[in-house]
C-alpha cells in the first residue's frame, strides 16, 4: 500500500556539494557502523573509486527525507553518488517493466507481507547484516520472506487508523471516541446537527480502501476464532467466503455507505490530496483510510490542528475498535547489483549509526522501525504510545495479500459505490480476485 500526497515524477541526481542533512554530525561513529557481518558490507575496494547506487520509490513523501541522508552518506563516503528515482503514477507497472527488461534499480520499493515472497529472487539477503539485528521484531517479521530469510529493509513503522478533529467532535457535544457501530451513528446525528460533514474520504484512490478494510478482517478473524493470516489464506484458498463473517459481508459494507452518505461530495473525485485538505481545514469531522504519514501535511495546513486517533468502530464490540500498527512497505536491495556491497554498507549505516537512529525521528520523522530510536515529536506516535499502554494493537493484515490483490479490490469498490456493481456483485469478484491474485505462490 503506497501512501501519496501528491502526483510527483522526478529524478533527483545527488552529487558533491549538497547541503548536509538535519541530524547528528559523528561522522566517525557512522564510518564505523557501515560494515556487514555476512561479507556483503565487508568490501576491502578502493574507497575513492566511484560508486553509483540508484534507488527506485514510489514514497514522494519522504523526498527531502531521503535527500537529507544521501547528503549526510555523502560526507562519510564522498565517492558515493546516490540517483534517487520517485515515481508515484504507475509505480508498480513502471517496476516490472524494469525488471523484465533486466534494468532492475540497486534499489527498490514494494509493499511487504506476500510481496516479500514475490521479489525475493531479486532481493539480497539481509539476514545476518547489522540493519537486520536493528530492527524491531515486529518489523523484521515484516520484513522476512515465508522462510524466515530478511528480504526488505523498512522506511518506517506504520501507523492505521480513524482520525478525528478533537475540536470538531468537542463542539458537537461528542465526549467518548466512537468505538462501536451505534456509538458512530449516534456521533454522526450530534455532528450534523451542529453541520459538520463527518467524512473526509479519499475513494478515488485504490490504496485506501485495503488500509479501512484490513480494521473488519481483524474483526472477522477474532468471530472466527482465528488470526488474521489464517483467515486471508482461507480466502486466498477459496475455503470461506463473506457470507461467513457479518463483519465483512454487512458491517464493512454499511461503514462505506455511511462514509459516503455522511461525506464530501462526489467521493470518487477526491483523491488523497483533497482529503488531507478537507480534514485539516475542519471541513470534516473524520479522516477515513489513512495513517501516520498524513501528520505533518495536516499540520502545515492548520499548524495548531488537534488531531485524534482511533480505531475503526467495526462491530458492536468495542474491543475490536482497534489501531493498527506495523511495517507495510519496504526497501529492496537487487542481489544481482554490480553495487549491492556498497548498498548494503549504506543502509547499515543509515540503521546503526547515531545519525540514522535520529534521522527516523527528527528528519523523515517517522515511527522508527529499528530499536532504541526516540519517537517522533508528533501528536500521532505520542497518542499510539498512549493508547497501546492499555489496548492492543490491531493486526497489520494486508501484509496477507498481494497489491495485485489489493489494486483490484480498491477498483471493485470504488464500481460499487459509484453504481455499476451491486453489493452482492462486488463480493463475488472480490473473492475472485482474491484466489487468482491475493498470493504469490
Amino acid at each position: 500500500m503506497l501512501k501519496r500526497f501528491m502526483a510527483v515524477s522526478a529524478s533527483l541526481l545527488l552529487a558533491g556539494g549538497l547541503l548536509a542533512g538535519c541530524g547528528g554530525n559523528n561522522t566517525n561513529n557512522a564510518a564505523n557502523n557501515t560494515g556487514g557481518t555476512n561479507g556483503a558490507g565487508n568490501s576491502t575496494a578502493d574507497s575513492s573509486k566511484p560508486v553509483t547506487i540508484n534507488m527506485f520509490t514510489a514514497s514522494p513523501e519522504y523526498t527531502d527525507a531521503f535527500n537529507a541522508y544521501i547528503a549526510e552518506y555523502k560526507k562519510v563516503k564522498p565517492n558515493v553518488t546516490i540517483n534517487l528515482e520517485i515515481m508515484q503514477a504507475d509505480y508498480n507497472t513502471v517496476l516490472k517493466s524494469k525488471i523484465a527488461a533486466g534494468s532492475t534499480p540497486d534499489v527498490f520499493q514494494t509493499t511487504a507481507g506476500g510481496d516479500i515472497d514475490t521479489f525475493a529472487e531479486y532481493s539480497a539477503d539481509l539476514t545476518n547484516e547489522p540493519l537486520a539485528a536493528a530492527m524491531t521484531d515486529a518489523v523484521r517479521s515484516n520484513m522476512s520472506s515465508s522462510d524466515g530469510k530478511v528480504l526488505g529493509l523498512p522506511v518506517k513503522g506504520n501507523l492505521f487508523v480513524l482520525m478525528y478533529n478533537k475540536k470538531l467532535l468537542t463542539d458537537a457535544g461528542i465526549t467518548e471516541v466512537p468505538k462501536t457501530t451505534a456509538e458512530l451513528d449516534d456521533a454522526i446525528t450530534k455532528l450534523e446537527a451542529k453541520g459538520i460533514t463527518p467524512f473526509a474520504n479519499a475513494y478515488k484512490e485504490w490504496w485506501v480502501w485495503k488500509h479501512i478494510f484490513q480494521h473488519f478482517v481483524d474483526a472477522a478473524a477474532t468471530d472466527a476464532g482465528t488470526d488474521a493470516k489464517t483467515l486471508v489464506a482461507d480466502f486466498i484458498a477459496g475455503k470461506t467466503t463473506f457470507k461467513d463473517h457479518p463483519v465483512l459481508n454487512d458491517n464493512f459494507f454499511n461503514f462505506i455507505d455511511t462514509t459516503v452518505k455522511h461525506g464530501t461530495d462526489k467521493p470518487l473525485e477526491r483523491d488523497s490530496n483533497a482529503e488531507v485538505s478537507d480534514f485539516a481545514l475542519g471541513k470534516t469531522a473524520f479522516m477515513t483510510g489513512k495513517g501516520a504519514w498524513d501528520e505533518e501535511a495536516i499540520k502545515k495546513i492548520t499548524p495548531d490542528f488537534d488531531l485524534g486517533i482511533a480505531g475503526y468502530p467495526v462491530s458492536d464490540k468495542p474491543e475490536q475498535s482497534q489501531i493498527i500498527t506495523g511495517a507495510d512497505q519496504a526497501l529492496r536491495i537487487n542481489k544481482d547489483s554490480a553495487v549491492a556491497k556498497e548498498t548494503i554498507k549504506f543502509f547499515n549505516w543509515l540503521y546503526t549509526s547515531d545519525y540514522g537512529k535520529s534521522w527516523f525521528s527528527n528528519v523523515a520523522k517517522v515511527i522508527p522501525p529499528i530499536k532504541d530510536a526516540p519517537m517522533p515529536d508528533l501528536q500521532m506516535p505520542k497518542e499510539m504510545e498512549e493508547i497501546l499502554k492499555t489496548e492492543k494493537s490491531g493486526d497489520l493484515s494486508v501484509n496477507y495479500s498481494l497489491d495485485t490483490f489489493h489494486q483490484k479490490f480498491g477498483e471493485l469498490m470504488q464500481a460499487y459505490i459509484g453504481g455499476s456493481k451491486t453489493k452482492d456483485q462486488a463480493i463475488d469478484e472480490i473473492q475472485k480476485a482474491w484466489i487468482q491474485f491475493g498470493s504469490a505462490q
